[in-house]
């Protein structure tokens, strides 16, 4: 990876303000990088916002406080940005604002799931959601390869409290989506990126986890 520094510094950002969720979805990134002694990821959680986001006002809501974040970051020390939402939010401003790489985990999941006219969908417990990744998926010009997001039975919130249904559950919408053509899954949220893990591991469908394609995804773009 190119870089004048002998450590290649990569802030995970976690748009919810939930500082558990921040540690458990930085450990996949740093577990990314696995070969790759010179990189590390740090994570970072915004200061203001939903523990949780799961509703499209406060995805929109929450893009200002990635930017707020990572300007006071000092963003000319770091050398990558992941922005650990599967809405992306704050991704495009950054992008404008910052001469470093800048990687949702939303894009890096489509991309990936898409490569070669793949056809994939995507599985997540964020009902009120599914319009915004929709809109995503178009944001990445994927809409094409797309089938659908496939949706939990049972509530975001309620699923977060019982690790093991929601692992169920999201085992019946990654089924449904593979059912319905889908060659590829996205685990839609980042963090969902444990459970996704264990449900790529079961090897049910061909599972897409974000955050490690977000990190794999920095590793290429740091490699030009």
């Amino acid at each position: 990876m190119g870089t004048d520094r002998r450590t290649v510094r990569i802030v995970l950002v976690n748009p919810n303000t939930n500082e558990a969720t921040t540690a458990m979805m930085a450990k996949p990134g740093s577990s990314s990088l696995a070969g790759h002694p010179a990189a590390s990821v740090h994570g970072a959680t915004v200061h203001r916002g939903p523990s949780m986001i799961i509703e499209p006002v406060a995805l929109a809501d929450s893009a200002q406080a990635v930017v707020e974040l990572v300007s006071e970051l000092a963003p000319e020390t770091l050398d990558a940005v992941v922005v650990s939402a599967i809405g992306d939010p704050g991704r495009d401003e950054l992008d404008q604002l910052l001469e470093i790489p800048v990687v949702g985990i939303g894009q890096a999941a489509i991309l990936e799931a898409a490569a070669g006219g793949r056809k994939f969908a995507m599985a997540t417990t964020t009902h009120e959601l599914a319009g915004s990744l929709t809109a995503l998926v178009e944001h990445y010009g994927c809409s094409a390869e797309f089938l659908g997001v496939f949706l939990t039975r049972s509530a975001p919130l309620e699923l977060a409290a019982d690790p093991d249904e929601q692992e169920a559950q999201l085992r019946e919408a990654t089924g449904a989506a593979v059912a319905a053509g889908a060659e590829a899954v996205i685990i839609a949220g980042g963090p969902l990126s444990e459970t996704a893990r264990r449900l790529r591991e079961t090897g049910s469908a061909a599972i897409i986890e974000p955050i490690p394609a977000a990190i794999a995804r920095v590793q290429r773009l740091l490699a030009r």
